[in-house]
């Protein structure tokens, strides 16, 4: 769950994952539908399944034991990596390795001064070397820790603490910035620059750890010129047709519709809306409407009637990739027996889901906005037809009422009680009764 996702995000999932499934038996026999359920809105759902899987070969083929060591964590488990397989051998087994995190790598390239391209093989292979050099023979999962925790909260992405950081003397790029201060100084008071006993790391040739040649140091930055990463590449732009369609339940309520997606890919085995993606994004609503319907029709069959989907708005969502906006359209279908999927899916890859098993099944948190959207738009069209009521009253009781007192209003005098005067207005205040006085 740590992978990719801060702590303080990650514990309320945790607590309640660790009571469902207290063992990697009672884990093992849950279905990928439960895991995925447990999941929803922690976001890169790969990880869940992978757990799961993971869960599954370790029952099955290993016996019920985990792997003791951080090279067969990766080598027998899918889903555990470098750091994952380093973290739990050092904490959980004893084993002296490494773990390094984007922490760690936080860390390591500021101590070391480290400016090339933090992703690359190279540096990668360098800052894994530095780990398992460093690592505490004797208590290495308690290091391996406390370095996550300096990298998390003493020696952070911005604003530093570095008179706090325990490393600091050790530290080549706090040295840098030392130095750099001290030569601005001395240049103030018109003293020339003390020439440096040996040369400074970016000006060593070819270094393959250095910051490039073509990059510059930047000294508004000071320690945070380090580490160096690529810039990325922006989000593909994708806009996708999705339609909310919602019935009358058998045993009273909404009911909402909901398909399966593909068990490889984005978002697998995901519960959402019925949904395509926009291959045109200049086709007119018309064509989109049309497209969307035809869609749906190939699932619900005759279900659905020409012409029956109304525009509902737009949601956005940011992927780590991808910047997606659903296009999001509505439909009602009032009879139950109407409305079930063609070629009998009702049980597999589609299902009608009451509001709270809306919540509770394993829907993202995308379709969780589409719903709140489609939610916000009936409450909208309620309190309109409620308005719509009032003004049409049969006995013109309240047209008649608000006649007369727009007329009422229009008698009354300029200086009345409806009309704030400077004469009132410098009156002296009126003192509130003590329990009308609200308290701090």
């Amino acid at each position: 769950m740590l992978q990719q996702t801060q702590v303080a995000t990650v514990m309320d999932y945790y607590i309640k994952w660790m009571k469902r499934w207290p063992t990697v038996q009672d884990l093992a026999a849950a279905t990928l539908e439960e895991v995925n359920e447990m999941w929803a809105g922690l976001g890169y759902y790969s990880r869940g399944r992978r757990l799961h899987e993971g869960a599954q070969k370790v029952v099955s083929e290993l016996g019920g034991q985990m792997p003791k060591t951080a090279e067969d964590l990766v080598k027998l488990l899918p889903g555990v990596g470098r750091y994952t397989a380093g973290a739990v051998a050092s904490i959980a087994m004893g084993q002296v390795t490494g773990a390094v995190d984007g922490n760690v790598v936080r860390v390591f390239c500021r101590l070391r001064a480290i400016g090339a391209d933090s992703t690359s093989p190279v540096v990668t292979e360098a800052l894994w070397t530095l780990a398992n050099t460093l690592v505490d023979p004797d208590r290495p999962g308690d290091f391996n820790q406390a370095l996550m925790e300096l990298g998390a909260r003493v020696c952070t992405p911005k604003g530093p603490l570095c008179s706090q950081c325990p490393v600091q003397s050790h530290c080549r790029a706090h040295r840098k910035v030392a130095v750099e201060q001290e030569e601005g100084a001395q240049r103030l008071l018109g003293k020339p620059a003390v020439e440096q006993s040996s040369p400074d790391i970016e000006e060593c040739c070819g270094c393959a750890l250095c910051i490039p040649p073509g990059e510059s140091w930047d000294s508004t930055l000071g320690v945070t010129n380090f580490p160096r990463k690529p810039k990325k590449k922006p989000p593909r732009v994708e806009r996708t047709l999705t339609c909310v369609l919602d019935r009358n339940g058998a045993k009273g309520g909404r009911e909402y519709f909901l398909v399966q997606r593909p068990s490889k890919g984005l978002l697998a085995g995901m519960w959402e809306f019925p949904s395509m993606l926009l291959e045109e994004v200049h086709d007119s609503e018309k064509k989109q409407r049309s497209a969307l319907q035809a869609q749906v029709q190939k699932i619900l069959g005759d279900s659905l009637k020409q012409g029956a989907l109304q525009h509902v708005g737009e949601v956005v969502h940011i992927f780590s990739h991808i910047h997606q906006t659903y296009v999001v359209y509505s439909s009602s279908l009032p009879d139950p027996a109407g409305s079930s999927p063609a070629g009998g899916q009702e049980d597999s890859r589609a299902r009608w889901l009451t509001e709270t098993a809306f919540q509770e099944a394993a829907v993202s948190a995308a379709m969780k906005k589409v719903m709140k959207l489609y939610e916000k738009m009936k409450s909208m069209k309620t309190e309109s037809c409620k308005d719509g009521k009032r003004k049409r009253s049969p006995d013109g009781e309240t047209n008649s009422r608000h006649k007369s007192q727009k007329t009422a209003r229009k008698q009354e005098p300029a200086d009345g009680a409806r009309q704030l005067s400077l004469h009132k207005f410098f009156q002296p205040a009126i003192k509130q009764e003590a329990e009308d006085i609200p308290s701090s």
